[in-house]
């Protein structure tokens, strides 16, 4: 059947792609000539890869499709390899998660938002981004430098223009704060609206410049019509954007764009780097760990990178750097990307010169990322196998993937709260961190402040529950929905017994639960008449204590915020006119009581809500 359908290939250009037994895509590649590279596979006398001879020995099946040229193929393999994922290709890591800035420009009055979905919808997409908070900071430093609207509500027209009737008069707090030029209230044009969004692409594809002479040409012609209050905010966005200019420090003497590409391989990892140079200047870099690269030369691998990184980015310069390239396909790629540019696209490898040391600083970067990466995969590796340890130790059947270890802290009795901090799959996870301000217990009693915390937490994951399966609550603001594998108390066995019976009342007993007494270092559970002693040196203990001391640490940081507000309340009360609402202005204007009592009584006026007798009250207090 295998040799009969071989007969058959046509020599035409077209993307090929093998099956296993199972039916599910292993490979997929792209010919000049279906007939001969598929062929090519099965010659005996070939001197296969020993990746290849295993992907020959898997795949019982192939299938082909016929294209145009070679051009349509390479762009029918991109999509095929990103949509099938075929574990003999190479793969960008986690491709799927990486995150897009995405501006709708479909909308009358687009926004911008952070996405990883990227559709072919009109809009307009910047990234891949590797690393959330990169992509985060640059949201940030747009929001700083144009006003452009941050939420998704529909502007309808109003009267010939757009605006939103029930909020024709209110804008929202961002345009008071000079954030938003609140289109939904109709007080922007949606021409001078989409001008400024011109302008965010603009200086997200670098041209910096271009955008600074833009607003030098509205700030001359609001400062003609006398609206200085205009000419001054275009002056200061023109100096914010001169500021980011000017932290762009490494730059070319050419001022063109291009995009510098290498990859570098080390110990069975292997990580491509992509340097966006604008206009002369680095605006940004993004690094991609790669899978499936062993026996593959670098040419290869920077080839197979640059068609996948490619498919998924909306701009293309008129120039990119490789540090390698397959000969046969450099031609082809640099005509797909010249089609998808709409003018011509380059492809160089330098041998010397300019060109050969950016590369060069390029495959720099690329081995130090490499090399955090494998800090990172032995860092996971260390985290599973102590987690491992600790279902064995244990003698817990479940694999355990997250825990949520509790702390209480106070003082002499006042003040209690406790803490809730969460490791999940393999991490400390801050985000999941909750902390609780003790409601019904007075003095000092660990085992009730327990007993409340645990009974406060499962009570509403069971509350939570209810409002998902009903379509109430979304999980990204569910805070307690998601149940632990395992519970991990500060403290001995009466810690332990208190915060089980607990979980027995609530219907949780099912989750596991431990403690671990300070000083001792022992791990007790319940029903076991021995507490578990592990070596100094474990792993598992050590993320116990891990745990543990981060419980700890959040549980007494909340607690003396706490107690230093109060105290700076209590303080306040003594001044005579200074109410509940004084108070909290004082506490909200000044960040301690020490900056209050060096207050001058005209910033002391200055505080809403506060009269001059008030002011001269607390003046007088502190002098």
């Amino acid at each position: 059947m295998l040799e009969e359908k071989l007969n058959w290939l046509p020599g035409t250009p077209g993307v090929y792609f093998f099956k296993d037994s199972a039916g599910e895509v292993i490979y997929v590649g792209k010919a000049v000539s279906l007939k001969n590279r598929v062929r090519s596979y099965y010659h005996a006398g070939a001197n296969h890869s020993p990746k290849v001879r295993s992907l020959v020995e898997r795949a019982v099946d192939f299938e082909y499709i016929v294209t145009d040229n070679e051009v349509e193929a390479l762009i029918l393999e991109s999509n095929l390899i990103k949509k099938h994922r075929p574990r003999y290709n190479i793969i960008l890591k986690d491709d799927k998660s990486y995150p897009y800035l995405k501006i709708s420009l479909k909308e009358e009055f687009p926004w911008i938002q952070i996405t990883r979905n990227f559709i072919r919808d009109g809009s307009v997409y910047f990234g891949p981004y590797t690393q959330v908070g990169v992509i985060q900071d640059t949201l940030n430093l747009l929001r700083k430098l144009f006003p452009f609207r941050t939420c998704n509500q529909k502007i309808t027209k109003i009267d010939g223009g757009f605006g939103k009737a029930s909020r024709a008069n209110r804008p929202c707090l961002n345009h008071h704060l000079n954030q938003c030029l609140a289109p939904c209230s109709g007080f922007v044009t949606q021409e001078e609206y989409l001008a400024m969004i011109q302008e965010v692409c603009l200086f997200m594809e670098g041209r910096q410049e271009d955008v600074v002479k833009r607003i030098a040409l509205r700030m001359d012609e609001a400062s003609k019509k006398l609206d200085f209050e205009k000419a001054a905010k275009y002056r200061d966005q023109i100096k914010s954007i001169g500021l980011v200019i000017e932290k762009q420090k490494v730059s070319l003497k050419n001022p063109s764009n291009l995009d510098i590409i290498a990859a570098v391989q080390e110990r069975g990892l292997c990580c491509a780097m992509v340097f966006n140079m604008r206009s002369g200047r680095l605006i940004s870099r993004e690094h991609f760990l790669l899978r499936n690269t062993e026996d593959l030369s670098s040419a290869e691998i920077v080839t197979a990178f640059v068609k996948q990184y490619y498919s998924n980015v909306d701009f293309v310069p008129e120039k990119i750097l490789l540090s390698d390239v397959m000969e046969g396909e450099k031609e082809v790629i640099a005509a797909w990307l010249s089609c998808k540019r709409g003018g011509k696209a380059t492809l160089y490898i330098p041998r010397r010169g300019e060109n050969k040391r950016l590369i060069e600083m390029v495959e720099k970067n690329a081995v130090l990322s490499l090399r955090e990466a494998e800090i990172t995969m032995q860092k996971k590796q260390l985290d599973d196998q102590s987690l491992e340890e600790l279902r064995r130790e244990l003698g817990l059947q479940q694999t355990l993937m997250r825990l949520e270890c509790y702390d209480i802290s106070n003082t002499r009795g006042f003040e209690n709260v406790a803490s809730m901090v969460v490791f999940d799959q393999g991490r400390i996870s801050p985000e999941s961190y909750r902390k609780f301000k003790i409601r019904t217990v007075e003095g000092s009693n660990d085992y009730a402040c327990l007993q409340e915390t645990l009974k406060r937490r499962f009570l509403r994951a069971r509350e939570e529950k209810e409002l998902i399966n009903s379509g109430r609550l979304s999980t990204k603001k569910a805070g307690f929905y998601r149940l632990p594998d395992l519970i991990i108390i500060d403290g001995g066995i009466g810690q332990l017994s208190c915060v089980r019976q607990v979980m027995r009342e609530t219907g949780f007993e099912y989750i596991p639960a431990c403690s671990i007494a300070k000083g001792e270092e022992v791990i007790y559970i319940e029903g076991k008449d021995e507490p578990v002693r592990l070596p100094s040196n474990s792993p598992a203990l050590h993320l116990v204590q891990r745990l543990r001391d981060e419980a700890h640490r959040f549980a007494l940081a909340y607690h003396r915020k706490l107690h230093a507000s109060n105290s700076l309340s209590s303080v306040l009360d003594e001044i005579k006119g200074i109410g509940k609402v004084r108070r909290q202005a004082l506490l909200s204007a000044f960040p301690s009581l020490a900056a209050i009592s060096k207050a001058t009584l005209n910033e002391l006026t200055e505080v809403p809500g506060m009269t001059l007798p008030a002011a001269q009250a607390v003046y007088k207090f502190f002098h």
